[in-house]
């Protein structure tokens, strides 16, 4: 008989005709938990103890239906103006979030390097000598997972129980993972959490409640700010690494009604601080061919709010139901995995002049069958990719172009979000 936390887990994610063990038919939710009769990977110990809190802040934005608008080009690019390295957003150090009126000003020329937990212009977090790790989540049980890219067995470095942790971004120079945790989609009580690299000292940096339905997760380390989409809560939020300055960056749309339509769901995210963009996909519902990439400005304009921005552009549409996104700023290219196809594509960050979301020619399907694909990270220098499925829980690994994809790690549980990093030798 399934336990009690068990069926919570199912009964709460609002799975329809939904079973635990493979029965059922797909859920309508990125987040449902399905192993197939799965045995689960080596554990570990979680820590201990009762979580700290940081500094909580509260929420930014207005709670008022916002709107897309598809711009007939792209607006991202490379900056205009000549020389140097891409500029980053302006204002702000570590641990404070960069000032807001406006898209940042660029000085042109090549993105900076700024790693968010595995992609961007130059690769993973960590030194670039380093052993590539693998963290990843476990929805079912809670669980963060960690292992060498090299097919090693996994150890587990924290278990939360029903938490249903959704995206992980790491810290490698600072020595920190941070991880979204979904909490019961209809009770907006999710949260986000910190520990040290090996599970130790688990510090609460967004309580539950401070995000409804938080998914996946990126760091822009040059500026100790992370960014995540939340689903049921229809939004795009950021937070500074320490718990301060919590604010809404997108509203989507607010109200219960507006919650049941998937199409207003926000999964995945990326980065791209040197333009000062993100991008963001809604996924619509199972497998139900109206899911959106979407991309604006990190700052709001000026005379602006979080729910009337004229800057959000629909970068690809008919999406069958598309989850958690990667980029790779040096060859301007977004990667993104597809639960209701079990794809991994990508495609040009920056669409030509004049381009149809819904017709676009120049997406790239590089794997097939890939399960329900949820996370992705990306491993620039090695050419590598990362994804997991959530149907088998196998942490995938392939070439960038999806050649020679093999099962790395298998039977690991209900997978949701990635991240590759390069450790330092002889981190614990």
């Amino acid at each position: 008989m399934n336990s009690p936390r068990t069926m919570r887990l199912a009964l709460g994610l609002g799975l329809a005709g939904f079973s635990l063990f493979g029965c059922g038919s797909n859920s309508g939710s990125d987040a449902s938990v399905a192993t197939g009769g799965a045995s689960f990977g080596t554990g570990g110990s979680s820590s201990g103890g009762s979580p700290a809190t940081a500094n909580g802040g509260t929420s930014g934005g207005q709670n008022s239906p916002g709107g897309a608008t598809n711009l007939g080009g792209s607006t991202g690019g490379a900056p205009s103006a000549s020389g140097g390295v891409s500029g980053l957003p302006t204002g702000g150090s570590s641990g404070v979030n960069p000032s807001s009126g406006g898209a940042p000003a660029s000085t042109g020329g090549a993105p900076a390097s700024t790693p968010d937990g595995g992609s961007g212009a130059t690769g993973p977090s960590g030194p670039p000598n380093g052993t590539p790790t693998v963290f990843f989540l476990d929805a079912l049980f809670g669980r963060v997972l960690t292992a060498p890219a090299d097919g090693s067995p996994s150890k587990v470095i924290s278990s939360q129980g029903s938490s249903t942790p959704d995206g992980v971004v790491v810290d490698v120079p600072n020595g920190f993972v941070y991880w979204t945790n979904m909490g019961a989609p209809d009770a907006n009580d999710g949260f986000i959490l910190r520990t040290k690299l090996d599970g130790s000292a688990q510090t609460t940096i967004v309580p539950a409640g401070g995000t409804f339905t938080p998914k996946q997760l990126k760091l822009d380390a040059a500026h100790g700010v992370l960014y995540w989409s939340d689903r049921e809560g229809m939004k795009i939020q950021r937070v500074n690494v320490d718990g301060s300055k919590l604010e809404t960056l997108v509203t989507i749309a607010d109200g219960d009604t507006a919650r049941a339509d998937a199409t207003n769901w926000a999964v995945g995210i990326a980065l791209d601080v040197p333009h000062g963009k993100m991008y963001w996909t809604q996924k619509g519902p199972t497998d139900g061919g109206v899911g959106t990439i979407r991309r604006a400005d990190i700052e709001i304009p000026a005379g602006e709010d979080a729910a009337h921005r004229t800057d959000i552009e629909i970068l690809f549409s008919g999406l069958a139901e598309p989850i958690d996104m990667d980029v790779d700023l040096g060859k301007r290219q977004m990667y993104w995995t597809d639960r209701g196809d079990n794809t991994v594509s990508r495609a040009p960050m920056d669409p030509p002049a004049g381009f149809n979301p819904a017709s676009r020619t120049d997406r790239t399907i590089l794997e097939h069958g890939a399960g329900q694909a949820i996370g992705i990270s990306l491993d620039l220098p090695r050419n590598t990719m990362y994804y997991t499925s959530l149907d088998t829980g196998t942490v995938w690994k392939a070439a960038l172009d999806g050649s020679g994809a093999t099962g790395m790690l298998k039977n690991q549980g209900s997978l949701t979000g990635i991240a590759l990093v390069n450790l330092p030798a002889n981190t614990p």
